[in-house]
């Protein structure tokens, strides 16, 4: 009998790691999407996946979901360090009611996952008028230190419910959080462009992009240093660019104009925007708005309605 529970012991030993061999063996470096496919499929790129939650499951940690012809992949939740690249091939997410793509690094391998990056790339988000978020990034000021996510030539469209709201970066406190935007366009969202709402003391970039038709720019609240280079915030709702609560901007070759508020707006002690090569022209109301403290710097070579900026230093006007 004792052999025999021995052999039983054995044989579900046995039968567990060729399980676990199996699921590890599933999940590819590189996987693929169609507009043809069928979750169902390995996706491989004979038999590919049909939306990027079917394929996510299927890729490795630290790999990458790539997309064969156009389709409409579907919103998904991002759980591992992970490269999702359509480049050159329409891509899209349709996210009626709903949020098109969550990263959240609390639900990342805090031990294995040692990257924690996320790169989205060549896709179009499209809310239908009734999405909430384009790309909400969560994450507790534990887990998602040291996380990096990119985006990349990229289209967000038509959110109006929920927090409407293009990307939305919610990370908790951490000095070495990074968000990464370029080329990338944001229009058409109820409240902000891009927004950073809590406390992360997270590096933000945003290069080659423009933000257009939303209810406000950018936005960022906390200790969060912002870049702003080579892009254009035009005929929003609401304020260009807003610091608040001790954020601060770097914003320069940049178009800020026709905006229904000031071009930039300061608010609380240490926020800061410092403001260089720029054009700000249009903007309903003061051209800079600064409150508690906050501050809004010229280096003198700034264009407002066809005059020059005033002299470097605090300006409000």
């Amino acid at each position: 009998m004792n052999k025999f529970r021995f052999t039983i012991k054995i044989m579900a030993l046995a039968t567990f790691m060729l399980a676990f061999a199996s699921i590890t063996q599933a999940q590819a470096t590189r996987t693929w999407v169609s507009g043809v496919g069928d979750d169902v499929n390995p996706c491989s790129r004979t038999a590919p996946c049909k939306t990027f939650a079917g394929a996510i499951s299927k890729t490795a940690r630290f790999g990458e979901i790539n997309c064969l012809d156009p389709g409409g992949f579907g919103a998904v939740t991002i759980t591992k360090s992970i490269t999702i690249d359509c480049h050159e091939v329409f891509a899209s997410v349709l996210h009626s009611g709903v949020t098109g793509v969550i990263i959240n690094y609390d639900s990342f391998d805090q031990v294995l996952d040692t990257r924690k990056t996320v790169r989205i790339r060549n896709i179009n988000f499209n809310g239908a008028n009734t999405g909430t978020i384009g790309i909400r990034i969560l994450g507790s000021a534990t887990n998602s230190a040291n996380s990096e996510v990119f985006v990349e030539d990229c289209l967000m469209d038509g959110n109006f419910a929920g927090s409407q709201r293009g990307i939305s970066d919610e990370r908790s406190g951490n000095a070495n959080v990074v968000l990464s935007v370029n080329n990338t366009t944001i229009r058409n969202m109820g409240a902000a462009g891009i927004s950073i709402p809590g406390t992360t003391a997270s590096r933000v970039s945003v290069s080659n992009s423009l933000i257009s038709n939303c209810g406000f720019g950018i936005a960022a609240t906390g200790s969060v240093r912002v870049v702003v280079f080579m892009s254009t915030v035009v005929s929003n709702a609401g304020p260009g660019i807003e610091m608040d609560g001790g954020s601060s901007a770097d914003v320069d070759h940049c178009m800020v104009s026709n905006n229904v508020g000031a071009a930039f707006v300061a608010n609380g002690t240490n926020s800061v925007l410092r403001v260089s090569n720029t054009t700000a022209i249009n903007n309903t109301g003061l051209l800079a708005t600064i409150t508690g403290g906050g501050a809004v710097s010229s280096y003198g070579n700034n264009q407002t309605g066809g005059t020059v900026f005033p002299s470097a230093g605090t300006q409000q006007q």
